[in-house]
């Protein structure tokens, strides 16, 4: 007696925990792993840059990469206005690869 009532419980939370578990993996299959992939993406650009890139800030500024620090986890970018020194991680895309015409890419 006591099996039955325990099985018929057993069954009703499997099937009232479903859409649970469900909604779980949408979420995790469409928000959580593409945030993942571009964190990824974005702290290995941010490791590959060189001495000599044109790149934007994401304050917007364009300039060209004069000198990394390794110890600071910084870059001097030279601008319009003088040398500016940034943090690698307000470091938004590079223009040197972007922005090259059919011609320069050969």
């Amino acid at each position: 007696m006591f099996n039955t009532i325990f099985l018929q419980a057993e069954g009703s939370t499997l099937t009232s925990m479903l859409p649970f578990l469900l909604m779980f993996l949408v979420i995790y299959l469409f928000m959580i792993r593409p945030q993942i992939k571009r964190q990824k993406n974005e702290k290995k650009f941010q490791t590959s840059i060189t001495k000599g890139n044109k790149i934007v800030t994401t304050s917007g500024i364009h300039g060209k990469i004069v000198d990394i620090v390794d110890s600071d986890n910084t870059v001097i970018v030279e601008t319009g206005a003088g040398k500016i020194k940034f943090e690698r991680s307000s470091i938004s895309m590079e223009l040197s690869k972007r922005y090259l015409t059919p011609k320069d890419k050969k």
